[in-house]
């Protein structure tokens, strides 16, 4: 993501404001703290040893707790979500996932989004935009890459209701 960031514009992007080649630096960052990873493995059943078990993983090559790579995603999509999800319509899908970092509690998450496509939809009042969603942590590290497409309202048929 070598371009230039997109201005930030708050929860106000329609369809039209997206540009092919933007790229967003979201305004906030989340903790990921203990309770959230917990609270949320044990909320999907996931019950890999790797979440909640610290004698078990110090042994291990990691020597720790990890977080799970749902709530990596959840979160990073998440810290995206006031500049590319709240005139959403529609979440098409999530696709080429990857987890390039483990992440630890304590770990800080801040997400930066790129417009990879826009398309019209079968539908006059939206349009389709493709995401690309990467995640860093507190030390520029990539934690998280997904690309994310999603039916976004159209500002000429929305704005005004």
């Amino acid at each position: 993501m070598e371009r230039p960031l997109a201005s930030y514009t708050g929860n106000d992007n329609y369809f039209e404001d997206f540009a092919v080649g933007d790229v967003y630096e979201h305004a906030r960052g989340k903790t990921v703290t203990e309770m959230d990873n917990v609270l949320i493995t044990n909320l999907v059943m996931n019950t890999a040893q790797g979440h909640f078990n610290e004698h078990r993983m110090a042994a291990g090559p990691i020597g720790r707790r990890i977080v799970f790579g749902g709530v990596t995603a959840a979160m990073v999509v998440g810290l995206a979500m006031q500049d590319t999800g709240e005139q959403a319509l529609q979440e098409l899908g999530l696709d080429k996932v990857r987890f390039r970092t483990p992440v630890f509690h304590g770990d800080t998450l801040y997400a930066f989004s790129e417009v990879l496509a826009k398309r019209d939809a079968d539908r006059p009042d939206a349009g389709e935009v493709r995401f690309f969603h990467r995640g860093v942590n507190q030390d520029g590290a990539v934690v998280f890459e997904g690309e994310r497409r999603v039916l976004l309202k159209r500002r000429s048929h929305w704005a005004s209701r």
